[in-house]
């Protein structure tokens, strides 16, 4: 059984569409879930779906072991990044080499770093659709081996999306959303197979 743990700081539906598509089976299992944001929705929707879960705070990942030795326990073979917001530690990065994966809502290089996320990437790629206006601009998404810089990893997946004259920020989300919610669990399944 193949041992996944998800690292997320918010709503969480990504974690709920690779919950689900794990759910009762035998070759891989989400086994737990962590969040930087104790209220966070992710954490009830772990809960609800009877996986561990678990908040912590800066000290716990930057300054003790505490998160190290969590891992170290659990002994996951992919550790995913879905919509955590904080710079991962380079001293977990070293104990699960080529082991820990994010997902970025943008056609990296661009619209990457620090600072770009969530909404802050799609406003970005809007006012970038609305300054090449009759020219044909895309978004997406990329899923990529993490580092300890934001966003440099070596790319394992990435799809797009056009964006329209039409299309607005949330609009660009939404289709940025459905590419995550659609591709994400496939390529995790995918991964974990040729482990």
């Amino acid at each position: 059984m193949k041992r996944i743990v998800i690292f997320a700081s918010g709503n969480g539906t990504n974690a709920q569409r690779i919950i689900n598509h794990f759910k009762g089976r035998t070759d891989a299992q989400v086994v737990q879930v962590l969040s930087n944001n104790k209220g966070a929705k992710v954490l009830e929707r772990a809960n609800k779906s009877k996986i561990s879960a678990i908040s912590f705070n800066r000290t716990a990942l930057y300054e003790t072991d505490d998160i190290v030795h969590l891992l170290q326990a659990t002994q996951p073979d992919l550790i995913v990044l879905a919509g955590f917001l904080w710079l991962f530690p380079e001293k977990i990065i070293n104990l699960f080499p080529d082991q820990i994966i994010n997902i970025h809502p943008a056609l990296l290089p661009d619209f990457g770093g620090k600072g770009m996320y969530g909404k802050h990437v799609h406003e970005a790629v809007y006012a970038f659709a609305k300054a090449h206006k009759g020219k044909k601009t895309f978004t997406g998404i990329t899923i990529h081996k993490v580092t300890p810089e934001y966003d440099k990893g070596a790319y394992i997946f990435q799809e797009k999306v056009e964006v329209t004259q039409e299309d607005t920020p949330e609009t660009i989300a939404q289709k940025v959303h459905q590419l995550e919610h659609e591709h994400f669990p496939i390529v995790i399944e995918k991964l974990l197979k040729s482990q």
